[in-house]
């Protein structure tokens, strides 16, 4: 990427707000209220209202300077000077509405889109590395959908935030001395044949059957030894020495390669969804080299460590308003181990080292984690905090978290397998001329697409409750419709047989309602993809998508394009320029792309 890119080479808008705003600060002016034209700037709004391009609300600055905000917003208007690609500026309200030259817009809008093709949408390089943790589930067994909307955020996150510009680092920290770790191996390490018959008997599928997938197969007795843990103490006692022993670099043999398949099953049902990582960090990383040693030492010596009855150490954290029943947070047992939270802190700190942007993604249920992290941050003097991208569980259709313990879990593999068999079956009633072969290529991005598309389309700080009938949906806000938005796109320039990026266009050709609105929405890209890089809202990216391929599919039925006459070249531009924005859309939010369905 070029080092002298500019913004206004990427954003159309940055061709025309800069002096929007500095005709409406100079109107401001004239009519007794003085602003920045940067600050004004910061409180346009834009590209979304169909009564004007741009709006000014006059309302905060007629507060500021005491006057009313729809006499304040008509003065404006009446003193906005001319300016270079504003066409008109009228009140309407307390609003300051203005219309651009159409002409300019759409030719500028067009002209970045052809020249910056598949990077269109982002923006220049910037300095400095970014960490994004997200998923980071443990290596016990097979993902459910409640843990894979964590996977989809972050990598989306990934996506928008290396297309604006970041250079971006995704990590999974893989916990291996923790007791679920420890459980693994614990019931692993034993024959099947001297397993608890509460276990063994238990089993669906008996604990020797064999299964594809190492997470399924060494996963299945989790749940039960979970349970069984709770209730018979001499077996919480063997899982606590080996915690111990796993803390202590004594691990059995075959603890790592245990933790090692599992995530490698896991791993791969992610990248069904297109979902992978750069690093991973094994927890127990930390411990051989000293990371987490050198915590313990530091909390030790904070202003605010104490020593417990039973020789724990603990920060009182009373003066950090976390919401617990007691106000110290235990970082070293009595018997010399150390707490999730204690590792957290040794990890947080090597990413700080080592990245100039923290971002963790975690599940609404971490919340009290994150504030006692940062607890623990404090109290160590770290000036510097994680950024935290938090969302609502994804819940069972009867409602309930979905739990790998307690048994109540659907795994994404099923869901998956099951999102591919539903797609088949819609794409065979629709093409009854595809090969089995095409049909199965088809399905398996139209079911993946739709899973993925159904669960980022809900904001993070909303629930997700899964629904068939919406998911695969040709019709309505889902996956599938916007591949299908895109292949129309796709199937009318193959008809047409002209060469792609021809550049071939006239703006005044284009002036139609439908044009225009469809030009809009495609500008809109590279100010999205920068926001949800900065705020972590990434679904805003999934309703940008569909608003699209929604205002394409009207102009498709509004308006003809091939056959067109003198507007056809035009209109087939603007089918091209459709065709790379909602392309790299997918792209960034993990959608595949069909060239036909």
């Amino acid at each position: 990427m070029a080092t002298d890119l500019s913004w206004e080479d990427c954003d159309p808008w940055e061709a025309f707000l800069p002096r929007v705003a500095e005709a409406l600060s100079a109107a401001a002016r004239r009519a007794g209220a003085e602003i920045p034209a940067a600050e004004l700037r910061g409180q346009l709004e834009w590209g979304n209202s169909e009564q004007a391009d741009v709006a000014f609300p006059a309302h905060r600055l007629a507060r500021t300077v005491g006057q009313d905000a729809r006499e304040l917003a008509l003065r404006i208007a009446r003193n906005v000077p001319s300016t270079v690609g504003v066409d008109r500026v009228e009140s309407t309200g307390a609003f300051v509405n203005v219309t651009l030259d159409a002409e300019r817009f759409i030719d500028r809008t067009l002209t970045i889109i052809r020249d910056r093709g598949a990077r269109y949408g982002g923006g220049p390089a910037r300095p400095g590395v970014s960490c994004i943790e997200h998923t980071s589930a443990n290596p016990t067994g097979p993902f459910h959908i409640g843990r894979v909307r964590n996977a989809i955020l972050g990598d989306t996150l990934a996506r928008a935030a290396r297309a604006s510009g970041e250079k971006v680092v995704t990590q999974y920290y893989a916990d291996d001395l923790g007791r679920q770790s420890a459980m693994i191996t614990w019931i692993w390490s034993k024959p099947i044949d001297r397993w608890p018959e509460a276990i063994r008997a238990a089993l669906p599928n008996g604990a020797e059957a064999t299964e594809e997938k190492p997470d399924r197969r060494l996963g299945r007795p989790y749940p039960l030894v979970s349970q069984y843990v709770k209730n018979h103490p001499e077996a919480a006692e063997e899982v606590g020495r080996l915690v111990q022993d796993l803390e202590g670099g004594r691990a059995p043999p075959t603890h790592r390669q245990l933790a090692e398949e599992i995530l490698r099953g896991m791993c791969a049902s992610l990248r069904r969804l297109g979902i992978e990582f750069d690093e991973f960090v094994w927890e127990s990383s930390l411990l051989a080299d000293g990371s987490v040693e050198a915590v313990v030492q530091r909390l030790k010596a904070a202003p605010h460590a104490v020593r417990e009855a039973n020789g724990a150490w603990a920060i009182d954290a009373s003066g950090y308003g976390l919401p617990k029943e007691s106000p110290r947070i235990i970082f070293l047992r009595h018997d010399g181990t150390t707490l999730y939270t204690t590792r957290d802190v040794a990890y947080h700190l090597e990413k700080f080292r080592r990245f100039d942007r923290v971002v963790d993604v975690l599940g609404q249920d971490h919340r009290l984690h994150a504030r006692t992290l940062d607890a623990l941050l404090a109290e160590i003097g770290e000036g510097r905090r994680p950024e935290y991208l938090i969302y609502q569980d994804l819940v069972l259709p009867g409602g309930g978290r979905m739990s790998t313990r307690g048994g109540s879990a659907v795994w994404l593999d099923d869901l998956l397998d099951e999102a591919v068999k539903r797609a088949r079956d819609e794409v065979r009633r629709r093409r009854t001329d595809l090969a089995d072969d095409a049909l199965d290529a088809i399905a398996q991005a139209v079911g993946a697409g739709a899973v993925r598309y159904h669960i980022l389309r809900v904001a993070p700080d909303k629930p997700v409750q899964f629904r068939w009938e919406e998911a695969l949906s040709f019709e309505g806000r889902a996956g599938p419709f916007l591949q299908y938005a895109y292949a129309r796109a796709a199937s009318i320039l193959r008809k047409s047989g002209v060469a792609r990026a021809v550049g071939r266009w006239t703006a005044s050709d284009l002036l139609g309602v439908e044009e225009r609105a469809l030009v809009k929405i495609l500008s809109r890209l590279p100010s999205l993809v920068a926001h949800a890089a900065r705020s972590g809202q990434v679904h805003s990216l999934a309703g940008f998508a569909h608003d699209i391929a929604d205002r394409f599919n009207r102009f498709y039925h509004a308006v003809p394009v091939l056959g067109s006459g003198d507007k056809e070249a035009s209109r087939l531009a603007l089918v091209e320029a459709t065709y790379q924005t909602l392309g790299n859309t997918l792209d960034l939010i993990g959608v595949p792309r069909l060239e036909t369905m």
